[in-house]
């Protein structure tokens, strides 16, 4: 038998190679589980883009609720199951995950250019400077409001009113008979839910979670002051059923006319200025978050953001999956589908300086001075011990603001008052704190 020539047997090599690496791919199958929010369902539409790219690599979706989402990932990632190879998780979650070595570092390497993501949204998603979860889209919070109903009603509002007068505007241009409400708020229990606003309110009148020795202060006189006002302003100028409202119900509630204000996440403008979805996309203003005593911690800092999980069995595909999602590339798809007013924000610098983002966005400069606003590092009038705006960064504080989150839910219902809602938080917190060695 004739031996095989060099060239013949390097072909063979490297045809052996070829399809190896081609079945490596092969039918592999990765699952994202992701919050069913608008600008993730695009991201859904898109991925054939992303199959087509990347052949041999199909992607599954999970999409939940928001507070299911963080009930299932939390208990895959504590248990290492492998159920999802990414998953959407947010500010709270990167950097404690990270340290416990729960997620693997971001692919940050090569044109993904991690200087781009807006410093704070990237701080906040890192741990001792590696980053563990790759911003889909960012956001703070500020005022959405009908100008042509709060004209009428001979009012006006500016950047960083007090919720006194916030409260006075809502009360002027209520008018349940016709359907429209003065205000919307998240009212739905949850730590990410109603605990988002909440905490910010309590923030602006003075409050904190915890004081300097971690000694919870849920019901202080600043909290009881600011979760009063904030069960009757909702109780008088909402609507009805306000304790099962989150996002999504808020959102639809605007887009339908029905209120004269809402104060939410900043993500929120691209989809209550987009005449396709909303009945006053040409109606809508924009003001820079409510204050009482203090500016510090009236709005919040937030990212969704991608991540993979260290029992991910796919995890070259799940990094090429979240390097495409968040990258500016991925914003330019968005913007020929959709448009740019519709393409996720929040995240990049490059995305602020694009002349036809800010000419289609009428929403970018207000939404970009919020986030560059909120400080993480200084969130409460008073001194405090904690990372965060809305939250605070240390593994305890999922339970007590669900907690609390279902407390406050129930004084908005009429199930409790106030000051019995806030005393069963603070009970519920000590004891964690105290388990917890604090």
């Amino acid at each position: 038998m004739k031996s095989l020539s060099k060239n013949t047997v390097a072909c063979a090599i490297s045809l052996a190679t070829a399809i190896t690496t081609a079945n490596a791919f092969a039918d592999t199958q990765i699952t994202v589980a992701t919050v069913n929010n608008g600008h993730m369902i695009e991201m859904q539409k898109l991925t054939p883009e992303f199959e087509k790219a990347n052949p041999g690599i199909k992607v599954k979706w999970v999409t939940l609720e928001e507070s299911v989402l963080r009930q299932n990932v939390t208990q895959d990632i504590a248990n290492k199951s492998g159920l999802y190879d990414v998953m959407t998780i947010g500010m709270y979650e990167a950097p404690i995950w990270g340290q416990r070595g729960w997620l693997e570092p971001i692919d940050a390497s090569g044109d993904y250019d991690k200087k781009d993501i807006l410093p704070s949204i990237r701080s906040g998603l890192s741990y001792d400077g590696t980053l563990y979860a790759s911003p889909f889209y960012g956001e703070s919070s500020m005022v959405m409001y009908r100008k042509d109903l709060v004209k009428a009603a001979g009012m006006e509002i500016h950047d960083n009113d007090s919720w006194d007068h916030i409260r006075d505007v809502a009360k002027a241009v209520n008018d349940p008979d016709n359907g429209v409400y003065g205000i919307c708020l998240r009212g739905k229990a949850g730590w990410g839910d109603n605990m988002a606003l909440v905490t910010t309110i309590a923030n602006s009148f003075g409050g904190r979670w915890f004081d300097e020795n971690w000694k919870p202060e849920i019901n202080s006189p600043e909290w009881t002051k600011a979760v009063n006002f904030y069960v009757d302003l909702l109780g008088k100028y909402g609507p009805p059923g306000a304790s099962s409202n989150s996002f999504n119900e808020n959102l639809a509630l605007f887009n339908e006319g029905k209120c004269g204000m809402w104060i939410d996440a900043t993500i929120a403008a691209s989809f209550v200025t987009d005449p396709s979805q909303s009945k006053v996309a040409d109606q809508v203003a924009f003001a820079q978050s409510p204050q009482e005593v203090t500016k510090k911690g009236a709005n919040w800092l937030w990212a969704w953001a991608l991540a993979v999980p260290v029992a991910t069995k796919h995890e070259e595909a799940a990094q090429k999956f979240v390097r495409w999602a968040t990258s500016k590339d991925y914003v330019k798809l968005v913007a020929k589908d959709a448009g740019w007013a519709a393409v996720p924000t929040g995240t990049r610098e490059s995305t602020y300086q694009n002349p036809n983002f800010l000419e289609a966005a009428v929403f970018a400069k207000a939404e970009l001075k919020a986030i560059k606003s909120a400080d993480p590092q200084d969130s409460t009038l008073k001194p405090s011990p904690y990372v965060g705006v809305q939250f605070a960064s240390i593994p305890e504080f999922q339970a007590i603001g669900t907690t609390t989150g279902q407390m406050i839910s129930g004084a908005l219902a009429g199930a409790m008052t106030v000051e019995q809602a806030l005393n069963n938080a603070q009970k519920a917190a000590e004891r964690q704190m105290r388990q917890a060695g604090y």
